[in-house]
């Protein structure tokens, strides 16, 4: 059986999530401890299956309909008189194709999208639509539709977008923890309040959320 590594480098690295897992790692990291089935992936198609099962040794099996069907790859596209600027595309995108700016207008950076089409849901006004990738008819699929090139470029995208959050997320605690500490050292200065049992009710608060942001950043 191969292992997790080289099971992802079989996957067409979308990272659409409609496997079940939240991207194409941990998709992968599941058929290697066998929690899930090689036939899971509706963008790498019957292909896909053939290619896993040819690696990992395991029967090929139906793509499962629970997942999703094989079908043509599309691009996502904004219409830009009707975005709004709201961002939620843009941290949505696992691959970070979308760009733009708060209150300001989004595009879709087309050779970077792998039409996981996970902007659409969270689009408030309605502003993605799907387009088809192919003008070719009938449109190719799976990975006749798809690309080793586009795979790693995809794999490589959503690295470094998962890199981003990451230290976003720890850059974005380390400001509450400072902010924390700098009111715990003026409580007395900064809160409304006067009665010194309120404060030190107050201070215990911040102090035992401050115990917890340490611990947590300790652990990891």
């Amino acid at each position: 059986m191969l292992d997790a590594e080289q099971i992802n480098a079989l996957l067409p690295q979308t990272q659409c999530t409609r496997c079940g897992y939240p991207d194409c790692a941990s998709y992968a990291q599941a058929v290697a401890c066998g929690e899930a089935g090689i036939n899971q992936c509706p963008p790498g198609g019957e292909e896909g299956i053939r290619r896993l099962a040819q690696a990992t040794g395991l029967p090929a099996l139906p793509l499962s309909d629970v997942h999703g069907i094989e079908g043509p790859r599309h691009l996502v596209v904004i219409d830009e008189d009707w975005c709004i600027g709201c961002t939620l595309c843009i941290k949505a995108c696992p691959v970070d194709c979308i760009v733009g700016a708060p209150k300001q207008m989004h595009t879709v950076i087309e050779d970077l999208c792998t039409g996981c089409e996970l902007c659409i849901p969270v689009c408030p006004v309605d502003c993605i639509s799907v387009v088809p990738a192919h003008e070719t008819q009938p449109a190719p699929t799976g990975w006749a539709a798809w690309s080793e090139p586009l795979a790693l470029q995809a794999r490589q995208r959503h690295a470094t977008h998962t890199v981003r959050l990451v230290k976003a997320q720890h850059d974005n605690e380390v400001r509450l923890q400072a902010k924390a500490e700098r009111k715990l050292a003026n409580l007395t200065q900064e809160s409304r309040l006067t009665d010194p049992v309120q404060l030190d009710q107050k201070r215990a608060v911040i102090e035992a959320a401050l115990a917890r942001a340490r611990a947590r950043r300790s652990s990891n």
